[in-house]
């Protein structure tokens, strides 16, 4: 007797998911908690920020639900703003190889932003523990700052895994973190130089290389030199190693045919020098006018690899494949979350 054809799209690891309609926030019966947390963000209590993370990262279905909840009634929050949107944060991915000086880096970061007023959360992601599941470095002993300063958050963050540089929940973490935070700094894994999935996070991306250390030539085979806004050479204490890095990274824009990405050499360690620059670039670049395009393709390309990565290449086929997808998400409400949007491309494709 032969057997049913297997269907292209089915459960999430075995779940059983539901066949909501799209864009169904789940905020009828949701968890009460969620909703009122995504209320404490959107009024700027940084101390909701742990709780909110917590949901998030909680991958089992009940969690799911309530991240749903509190996403979906962030989402309405600013849609209901109209002509006067809710005041977010900006997203700055920071990436670079190990030993490039990231911590260091953003150590002066965070001390810089908290000098200018601003409050910073940063999502340092980890590489995780085969043991544990775990993040095993817990980036929050490695960045220099008050521990008993509310305008600063950081959070560690088990990579679980995934290629690219980020965990799971990182894009939804950013965009609860947004909502409440001046500043969102999301680290990435920091093990290759392949880390590009930080693009679709971050309004704006900066590059770490160190002095020396040859990583030039690796960046433009993995293609990791298309992706950054601004790059950075640390170290730049020791002169003439970090000029000569400089003129590397120049010509390889130049040859890239990109020639507007400004380099900057900085030095983290007291006194600290070119940390203000850095700033002052930062700003510039979120403040362009594509960083709401920016937002929206990068919520799409988030929602395609979430969707990739829970049902696999064979429903992505389905759907006719990544640009077909991709459409498909072009579609959708602007006000729709990741979660949502994966939804959406799983009912089609079980359509």
């Amino acid at each position: 007797m032969s057997q049913p054809a297997e269907r292209p799209c089915g459960s999430r690891h075995g779940e059983q998911v539901s066949e909501l309609p799209p864009h169904s926030s789940r905020a009828d019966g949701a968890p009460t908690a969620a909703v009122e947390l995504a209320r404490r963000l959107a009024g700027k209590d940084t101390t909701a920020a742990p709780a909110a993370l917590n949901i998030i990262e909680d991958r089992s279905p009940r969690g799911r639900a309530a991240a749903a909840a509190l996403l979906g009634e962030l989402a309405r929050r600013r849609a209901a703003a109209g002509e006067a949107p809710i005041a977010e944060g900006i997203a700055v991915g920071v990436t670079g190889p190990p030993g490039a000086g990231k911590s260091t880096l953003l150590s002066a970061l965070v001390a810089e932003w908290r000098k200018r007023g601003r409050t910073v959360a940063l999502l340092a992601v980890d590489p995780s523990s085969r043991r544990s599941g775990g993040a095993l470095l817990g980036d929050r002993a490695r960045i220099q700052h008050d521990p008993n300063d509310r305008g600063v958050f950081i959070r560690s963050t088990a990579a679980a895994g995934r290629l690219g540089g980020l965990a799971p929940s990182t894009f939804d973490a950013v965009t609860a973190m947004r909502a409440c935070f001046d500043v969102v700094v999301v680290e990435t894994v920091g093990v290759g130089q392949s880390e590009t999935d930080v693009e679709d996070v971050a309004d704006v991306v900066v590059l770490v290389v160190q002095p020396g250390s040859g990583d030039v030539l690796q960046f433009l085979k993995a293609g990791i030199m298309e992706v950054p806004d601004i790059l950075v050479v640390t170290k730049a204490d020791l002169g003439a190693p970090a000029r000569r890095a400089r003129l590397d990274l120049e010509q390889a824009l130049a040859a890239l045919g990109v020639r507007d990405t400004p380099v900057l050499e900085v030095a983290s360690l007291p006194p600290p020098r070119g940390i203000d620059a850095l700033v002052a670039a930062v700003e510039r670049r979120a403040a362009s006018p594509d960083i709401d395009e920016r937002r929206r393709e990068g919520r799409r390309r988030a929602a395609l690899r979430e969707f990739r990565s829970e049902y696999g290449e064979r429903a992505l086929r389905a759907l006719g494949g990544e640009r077909a997808a991709l459409a498909i998400l072009a579609e959708q409400p602007e006000t729709a979350t990741v979660a949502e949007l994966v939804e959406t491309l799983a009912l089609r494709c079980r359509s």
